[in-house]
C-alpha cells in the first residue's frame, strides 16, 4: 500500500482553494504549518496573520491560496478524508469475508492515527487531532447546504458510503446501514474527544480503545 500511495495525489475539490497548495513550496508550507498552528492554539484563535508570521511570509500570500480560514479548514478536512478513503480501499481490497472487511474498515476509521512518513509536509497524527476537535466546524455553518451542493463534503460522504456498502454485505436485511455508518464515523471522532477531555462519560480509555467499542457494536448489532 505504501508504494501505491507514494504515486497518488489526494484530490481536493478545486472550489475550496484559490490556488492548489500542492503545486508550490510555499503552498505546502502553508498546509504544514497551519496544521501545527491550529493544533497548538485552536481554530478560533488561528488567523492568517499568525500563520504568516510563523512561516515568514506576508498574510496576503496566504490569501492567494485560500480566501478564508474556513476554506483552509475545509481543505485540511477534505485532504484527511481523501487520505482515509485511500487507506480504506487498499486495506480492504483483498479481504473476502464481508465481516472481516467491515471490521478492517471500522478499525481504520476509528483507530488512533500515526503519522504517515510518505507525506512529508502533512503530519496525519496531528491532523487527526484537528479533525477530532474542529471537524464539525466545517459544516455547522449557515452555508452548509450551499457548500454541500458545491461538493465540499463529497469525499467525507464517500468514506461513509463505502462503509454502508460493507454493512449491507454483512447483513442485507439491516434497515439502517446509512445511519449506522455515519454514526460510526462521526461517533468515533466524538469518542476520541471524550477519551481525551471528558473521561467520565466514555468507556474508552488506555485499556479499551475506540476501535474495541465499535467492533463490539457492529458484531452485536448486525449479528451476521
Amino acid at each position: 500500500m505504501n508504494t501505491v500511495l507514494t504515486h497518488i495525489k489526494i484530490q481536493v475539490n478545486e472550489k475550496i482553494y484559490v490556488k492548489d497548495p500542492e503545486t508550490s513550496t510555499l503552498g505546502k508550507k502553508i498546509i504544514q504549518e497551519s496544521i501545527l498552528l491550529i493544533e497548538a492554539i485552536g481554530f478560533e484563535d488561528f488567523t492568517f496573520k499568525k500563520l504568516g508570521e510563523r512561516i515568514g511570509s506576508n498574510e496576503s500570500s496566504i490569501y492567494r491560496y485560500f480566501e478564508s480560514k474556513h476554506k483552509l479548514l475545509l481543505y485540511l478536512s477534505s485532504w484527511y478524508w481523501g487520505w482515509m478513503e485511500y487507506r480504506l480501499v487498499f486495506s480492504t481490497n483483498n479481504i473476502k469475508s464481508p465481516l472481516e472487511k467491515l471490521k478492517k474498515a471500522i478499525t481504520i476509521v476509528t483507530e488512533k492515527i500515526e503519522d504517515d512518513s510518505l507525506t512529508l509536509h502533512i503530519n496525519e497524527s496531528i491532523l487527526n487531532k484537528i479533525i477530532i476537535s474542529e471537524f464539525n466546524k466545517t459544516f455547522l455553518t449557515k452555508e452548509v447546504d450551499q457548500e454541500n451542493k458545491e461538493g465540499y463534503f463529497l469525499v467525507y460522504k464517500r468514506v461513509i458510503n463505502r462503509i454502508v456498502e460493507m454493512i449491507e454485505e454483512v447483513n442485507p436485511k439491516y434497515k439502517f446501514a446509512k445511519s449506522f455508518a455515519s454514526s460510526i464515523v462521526e461517533g468515533a471522532i466524538h469518542q476520541h474527544f471524550l477519551k481525551d477531555h471528558l473521561t467520565t462519560i466514555t468507556n474508552c480509555n488506555q485499556n479499551t480503545s475506540v476501535t474495541d467499542f465499535y467492533i463490539d457494536l457492529i458484531e452485536k448489532t448486525l449479528n451476521p
